[in-house]
Formats: structure tokens, C-alpha cells, sequence
């Protein structure tokens, strides 16, 4: 059997490369989404709140947050992967040195290409994290084991958002005009980079799962 090179699509060190690429661009999106000013995703809109609240920065919100929701996969009957365990420690750490090294927009067309540059920056990063196969983000995780209750995914996705959501809000996170512009762009987005950097030979998956 012939031995697959470092940089073959399937090879353990490219699916590696992929993963943290994804995972680092991720929480370069998620910066560029607060640093515009014009709305979170759901989320984002919660880990601002708690933000506002505690005085701690959104990364370190976002890290703690998911590994407060891993501990919820113990009765679900979710197993935790390599990629799991990353988005928690990597994701959030992005965020803050991304929001560190780039100052917040002063005029509104800035805030724009922030707002619409952080949402292609999410979705390109959730193909290259989907594809390099090591388990789903912890927020995802959740709500597929509500699936597996007996939830659909579409119930268990609304029901989860629309609560951190609505908390993120009253903590005082960011809700606006980005936040329904990111719920419109992110899927048929993601399903494109899904397409986009699908290795070859392997059909692009739904993008059901993003590492959130």
C-alpha cells in the first residue's frame, strides 16, 4: 500500500492543518463580527453579554462558555473529539487576538466590510474545520444530543439560539442588523466553501455542523 504524502487530502497532518486553520479563522470571523459594531450571531450575542457582565473578554467568554457546554454532553451521551476539545481552547484565543491587533471600525462603510468579512471568514472556516473530520464544536454537540432525545435538528438549533439569544440580549450583548444578515448569508455561504474545499473524491456534506 502506498504511504499518503503530508499534504494528501486524507493525510493525518493535512486534516490537522485544516482543523486549526478552521478553527483559528473562526474566531478571526467571530473579532471582525464584534469589531463591526452591527450585530452578533446568537452566540456571539450571548458571549458578549456575559462579556459585559463579568468584564472578561469575549474569547475567554467563549472558551469557558464551551467547556460549560461539554459538561452538558455527559447526559446526552456525547463523545467529544480532537476537535472538540480544540474549539474550546483555540476559537475564543483567536477572537481576542484578533480583536487586539485590529482596531474597531470608525465610519459605517468600515463596519460593513468588517460585518460581511467576519460572516465569509465563519463560513470559510466551518468548511475547513467540517472536513477535517474530528468531532463537532461543543455548541453543536448540545444540540445534536437533543436530537438524539427526540428532537429534531431544526427544533433542537431554534430552541437553543433563540434562548441564547434572547439571554445574550438582556446580558447586553449585540443584536441588530448583522445579526439577521449573518443568519440569511451563513448557510448558503457555508454550504459553498463546504463545496469549495471538500477533499477530492469526497462528496461536501451538509453544513449542519459548524464549530460553534
Amino acid at each position: 500500500m502506498t504511504e499518503l504524502s503530508l499534504s494528501h487530502p486524507r493525510s493525518l497532518t493535512f486534516r490537522l492543518v485544516r482543523l486549526y486553520v478552521g478553527l483559528a479563522l473562526y474566531g478571526g470571523g467571530i473579532a471582525l463580527l464584534v469589531e463591526s459594531g452591527l450585530g452578533l450571531d446568537p452566540w456571539e450575542v450571548f458571549h458578549q453579554g456575559l462579556a459585559v457582565r463579568t468584564g472578561w473578554s469575549i474569547g475567554m467568554c467563549i472558551n469557558l462558555v464551551g467547556a460549560l457546554v461539554l459538561l452538558l454532553w455527559i447526559p446526552l451521551r456525547q463523545r467529544p473529539g480532537l476537535g472538540t476539545i480544540s474549539n474550546v481552547l483555540v476559537v475564543g484565543t483567536s477572537a481576542d487576538v484578533v480583536m487586539w491587533l485590529v482596531p474597531a471600525p470608525a465610519t459605517w462603510p468600515v463596519q460593513w466590510t468588517f460585518l460581511l468579512s467576519g460572516i465569509v471568514a465563519i463560513a470559510a472556516a466551518s468548511g475547513l474545520y467540517i472536513h477535517a473530520g474530528f468531532g463537532p464544536g461543543p455548541r453543536d454537540g448540545l444540540m445534536t444530543g437533543l436530537h438524539r432525545m427526540g428532537l429534531s435538528i431544526r427544533l433542537a438549533r431554534t430552541l437553543v439560539e433563540l434562548t441564547v439569544l434572547a439571554a445574550g440580549w438582556l446580558l447586553g450583548g449585540t443584536a441588530g442588523i448583522g445579526t439577521v444578515v449573518f443568519a440569511l448569508a451563513i448557510g448558503p455561504l457555508t454550504q459553498v466553501f463546504m463545496k469549495l474545499w471538500a477533499p477530492a473524491g469526497v462528496t461536501a456534506r451538509s453544513p449542519g455542523t459548524q464549530p460553534s
